[in-house]
């Protein structure tokens, strides 16, 4: 081990036990002094308004030209979306507390009562990349579920997520809670990722919410538990039976609304009954969007780019989508399933046996019908707002909230009972 390695590893070491310090405390936070906190960082964050513009503007003067508009708009804030976190804090205090719900209740023949009741999970690591706003949006579900949160945010946003992490400071010690609650790691070493990954002692769970590199890096190298969210390849099939004029609406919004984020249908398969009929309103809809088609669909509309086998399976988050023609609704079933990541896929058509059959079929976390895949979004699904969207099978899927940083614990009531 080097010098540096020893370094990185007593730093991440001294987040962690200042986390799991809070953490304890943070378990017998009340729900008014947790909100308090929210609120009073939700005005921080306002006050704070210049500052954290100005930091931004570094990060994205950074960056410069060496990457897409796409990547720019992600890491990118403005007034509108500095007030969209600060609103989202106070959305957020006014959900429900999640810990110490009581989850279930057993009574038992010899009279014992074995309740189930949610708790925290205690600390948990957060690893993303570029967009400053996942910084807050975490820290506030992590505060709510009664969490401590690291956050190691990408290179490119250290200012921005070093102001917003000020501001969530100041709210927490206006409510009289530990600073320690929200930490972010400020080195750029990636170095400290692997350290943050292997903090078994501090850590017990880390959320990756990046491209498929960072989710590979941590299912790799973790040694504490991960809640993994893969690249939101998503595909939105239009069906024999789809209102035409009303399914192009909804690919347009699913693909270009924004194609930054992890909803954005990235893959559009057209049915082959409909295929003359669509594929020349989608070029003409998606003007501005590059369509890389197979040979069929390039036969019907031969302005279309060639597609290769990796653009079924590929997340661009640009202005770019793929074209596939299938026969019918197997077929569909069959390419969505082998080129989905599990993240969110959707079925237009007016034909209800045939939206319950791709629904069943398609094991994705998110499946849709007749609506755009950008709804794929804790905020659209009632929950505030969201930490990722988790593409697993264990503990949590999907877009995950306050609920989901939960785990629980059985309290069990006796009066004197002994086991045989």
């Amino acid at each position: 081990m080097t010098t540096l390695d020893s370094r990185l590893n007593a730093y991440i070491s001294g987040l962690g036990q200042n986390a799991r310090d809070a953490a304890k405390a943070l378990l017998t936070a009340t729900t008014e002094q947790k909100n308090d906190a929210l609120r009073a960082s939700a005005k921080a964050l306002r006050e704070a308004k210049a500052d954290l513009l100005a930091a931004n503007k570094e990060d994205v003067d950074s960056v410069g030209d060496s990457r897409p508009e796409s990547f720019i708009d992600r890491l990118r804030l403005t007034d509108d979306r500095i007030e969209a976190m600060a609103s989202a804090l106070e959305q957020i205090a006014e959900l429900p507390d999640p810990v110490g719900r009581l989850l279930s209740t057993t009574e038992r023949p010899n009279g014992l009562t074995i309740e189930r009741v949610a708790v925290p999970i205690g600390v948990i690591g957060m690893i993303y990349e570029s967009r400053p706003n996942v910084g807050a949006d975490a820290s506030a579900l992590c505060l709510k579920s009664g969490n401590a949160v690291i956050l190691r945010g990408g290179s490119e946003s250290k200012n921005s997520t070093r102001e917003i992490v000020a501001c969530m400071q100041t709210g927490l010690e206006a409510a009289g809670l530990p600073k320690g609650a929200v930490q972010t790691v400020e080195t750029t070493d990636r170095n400290a990722v692997t350290a943050l990954l292997h903090a078994v002692d501090y850590v017990d769970l880390v959320i990756p919410r990046g491209g498929r590199g960072l989710v590979e890096l941590v299912r790799d190298e973790a040694k504490v538990p991960t809640l993994l969210h893969l690249d939101g390849n998503c595909h939105s099939y239009i069906h024999a039976e789809a209102d035409i004029d009303k399914a192009l609406d909804v690919v347009r919004n699913a693909k270009l609304r924004r194609t930054g984020v992890c909803g954005a249908t990235e893959s559009i398969v057209v049915d082959r009954a409909i295929a003359d009929a669509v594929i020349p309103r989608l070029v003409k809809i998606m003007e501005g969007c590059e369509l890389r088609g197979d040979a069929e669909a390039r036969a019907i509309e031969p302005t279309l780019a060639e597609a290769t086998a990796e653009d079924w399976s590929t997340e661009y988050l640009d202005t770019i989508a793929s074209v596939k023609v299938v026969e019918g609704l197997d077929e569909a079933i069959s390419f969505v399933s082998e080129h989905s990541s599990g993240h969110t896929d959707a079925i237009l058509t007016e034909d209800q046996d045939a939206a319950r059959r791709f629904m069943t079929s398609i094991d994705s976390a998110v499946v849709m019908h007749n609506a755009s895949t950008q709804f794929s979004d804790g905020g659209e699904f009632g929950m505030g707002a969201e930490i990722g969207i988790a593409t697993g099978k264990m503990h949590a899927r999907g877009p995950v909230g306050l609920e989901q940083l939960t785990s629980f614990k059985y309290l069990v009531h006796g009066n004197g009972q002994t086991r045989p």
